[in-house]
């Protein structure tokens, strides 16, 4: 069995949704025999990038939204790993919006962990583009005057061919998710609602159990119009979970160059930047 566990101890908060994205990537990693031999991981900055200190697997750290074109530049290098980005709602809808929106034009082949509890918890609980209408925070005490992404609807509108969402308590299946959009050739996207236990006391567990419903079996994720209904769908016992698109298209060409012409030619630009 892989060893996945590092020598660091988890600082997250207790009840922090992360515990959940964790165990759940981990299920995912040792079902599919994922390590630093095949595979690579990539988190910007927030609470949710603390993962790559907790989990054995080669990563990197990017600057704050940037995580999407470090990971996009790996997989431009070796095509054969299975590139991972963990990514906060903040950190990707905020600082990163703009590397996501033509990630997911380009149909890069990357999996993306969307790390989801409408605030910047890392830095102690301020407004993010996923924070409802009025939400009271320390950056918006008199109430959030910004309507909330629908971080699923933007992506398959831009082009992303794999777009889901689950909730981080749910291990099983979102391990099993985790694997479908590793496994999917394309730009997938994985939004996962997670409670943040410390900032937000509107989205709880008791808040998405009781207001999450799984699509019907007879949903047709192929249907990008019924896709981006489904995923702008928010309210009272009326958010979805499941796969709510998913079709194969063209990825973004990820030439067969070696090594020694990459460093040939970076070297020889170097040389000219001189």
């Amino acid at each position: 069995m892989i060893d996945l566990n590092t020598d660091r101890s988890p600082t997250w908060c207790p009840g922090c949704g992360n515990f959940g994205i964790w165990a759940a990537f981990k299920q995912a990693a040792t079902e599919n025999n994922w390590d630093s031999a095949n595979s690579v991981l990539v988190a910007g900055i927030g609470c949710h990038g603390h993962i790559l200190n907790f989990t054995k697997i080669t990563s990197f750290n990017g600057l704050h939204g940037r995580a999407i074109p470090v990971a996009t530049g790996i997989k431009l290098v070796n095509p054969k790993l299975n590139t991972f980005v963990f990514t906060g709602d903040g950190d990707c809808l905020g600082e990163g919006g703009n590397h996501l929106i033509h990630a997911c034009r380009r149909n890069h082949d990357l999996t993306i962990i969307l790390h989801d509890n409408a605030l910047y918890s890392l830095t102690t609980g301020q407004t993010s583009p996923m924070s409802p209408k009025g939400a009271k925070t320390k950056s918006t005490p008199d109430g959030n005057p910004d309507e909330p992404f629908f971080p699923l609807a933007l992506a398959i509108s831009a082009g992303a061919t794999f777009a889901a969402r689950a909730f981080s308590a749910d291990i099983p299946r979102l391990a099993d998710l985790i694997a479908r959009a590793n496994r999917h050739q394309g730009l997938a996207i994985i939004d996962v609602l997670q409670p943040c236990a410390t900032f937000n006391k509107d989205y709880t567990y008791q808040f998405f159990q009781e207001n999450t419903y799984f699509l019907d079996k007879d949903y047709d994720p192929t249907n990008k119009f019924l896709a981006i209904e489904k995923a702008s769908e928010w309210g009272p016992k009326q958010i979805p979970l499941g796969i709510f698109y998913q079709v194969q298209k063209e990825t973004f060409s990820y030439p067969e160059i070696s090594l020694e012409v990459k460093e040939r030619d970076i070297f020889g630009l170097l040389n000219k930047c001189k």
